[in-house]
């Protein structure tokens, strides 16, 4: 079930280091876990940061991005492609706060300063160790500034009533025999933006990755509740990363967590196409269809939107995680960007970028 929380501040607090380490060698009681989530203002407001500059007249369409920019490590290179992608609004996740992997830095706000962006910013997790398992290698010894990890919107335009919403807390990360241990669970970003006129809920999302289909739809099944209590029947546009693997968590590579969908042998001959069109698989989207969404229109279809990065990971082959979802809009120019730095060529994140225009439907 969805909760939503409306609280806006200018900074999220940080979490004192000596608390984080004892609740990083309390055993993984779930009691502890919702008790938590409580004690912490961090996981029930959203940290906002408006627009500098004149307002301009409401647009009759707005160019949206969706990104999973996989903590932001490469700044610079980030911000250039965003600033190239002619996005209006940018819907990111995997945004890092004082994290050591990505140097310690507040990555949505940095990039929103590079990019000449006010900021939403909202925790899903509060991170106890340094990351996954090739971070914890490449970072070891190093400690957390703050330890946030969440969900980002960013634009120049002005938006109303931001809001977060929480799409589960069942404390997974939070076991003792978890080496990432962390505390939180998947949330949404939402927030309303003028197009045309007409007000439009944006939202950010980022699906469990460690997962299986049916999880999966449990979580879009919260995000379209929430979305329907934010704004009942509103025009809406959905973007991030939904990790439609279309396979069953036993079936994802356990070796090391962060290899999305390598598929036995028999699934890939059975249907050699379900990585890059898992929608027969993946019940998501029929919760999603059924709330009046679309995913046609506003994504180029057929096409993966992993990429592998220098170290070779994910390995091919690569599947189609990263959507737009869409209601009450009209989708044009759906385009995926790749995620490389703009000279050299090389791969700042292990999702591609994606990008749509979108425009209220009229109703006469």
């Amino acid at each position: 079930m969805s909760a939503l929380h409306y609280r806006t501040t200018p900074v999220i607090a940080a979490i004192d280091r000596k608390r984080r380490k004892q609740i990083r060698d309390s055993p993984g009681d779930l009691v502890l876990h919702d008790n938590l989530l409580k004690e912490f203002p961090a996981f029930e407001e959203v940290e906002e940061r408006l627009p500098e500059g004149p307002v301009g007249p409401p647009s009759e369409a707005l160019r949206i991005t969706a990104w999973n920019l996989e903590r932001c490590k490469f700044l610079d290179s980030s911000a250039a492609v965003l600033a190239q992608s002619g996005g209006d609004v940018h819907l990111l996740s995997e945004m890092d706060h004082g994290m050591a992997r990505s140097g310690q830095g507040h990555k949505t706000r940095e990039l929103a300063e590079r990019i000449g962006c006010g900021y939403l910013f909202g925790v899903e997790w509060l991170e106890l160790d340094i990351g996954d398992e090739r971070e914890r290698v490449l970072f070891r010894g190093q400690e957390n500034d703050v330890g946030f990890h969440g969900n980002a919107i960013l634009s120049a335009r002005r938006w109303k009533r931001p809001a977060l919403i929480r799409l589960e807390t069942d404390g997974f990360y939070f076991e003792p025999s978890r080496q990432d241990r962390r505390v939180g669970g998947r949330a949404a970003l939402a927030a309303t933006f003028e197009i045309g006129g007409v007000d439009v809920t944006c939202a950010s999302v980022h699906l469990e990755a460690h997962s299986d289909p049916g999880i999966r739809a449990r979580q879009m099944r919260a995000l379209l509740d929430g979305i329907e209590i934010y704004s009942p029947g509103a025009p809406a546009v959905i973007g991030g990363d939904l990790n439609t693997t279309s396979l069953a968590r036993r079936h994802i590579n356990r070796k090391n967590r962060d290899l999305p969908a390598v598929s036995p042998p028999e699934l890939m001959e059975a249907d050699a196409h379900r990585l890059v069109d898992p929608v027969p698989y993946e019940p998501l989207f029929e919760l999603v269809a059924a709330a009046g969404f679309d995913w046609r229109a506003c994504n180029k279809l057929g096409v993966a939107t992993q990429r592998t990065r220098p170290d070779g990971t994910p390995p091919p082959p690569l599947g189609r995680l990263d959507w737009f979802l869409t209601r009450g809009m009209v989708a044009t120019d759906p385009r995926i960007t790749a995620a490389v730095e703009p000279e050299a060529g090389a791969a700042i994140s292990d999702h591609e970028l994606l990008a749509v225009t979108v425009s209220p439907v009229l109703v006469a």
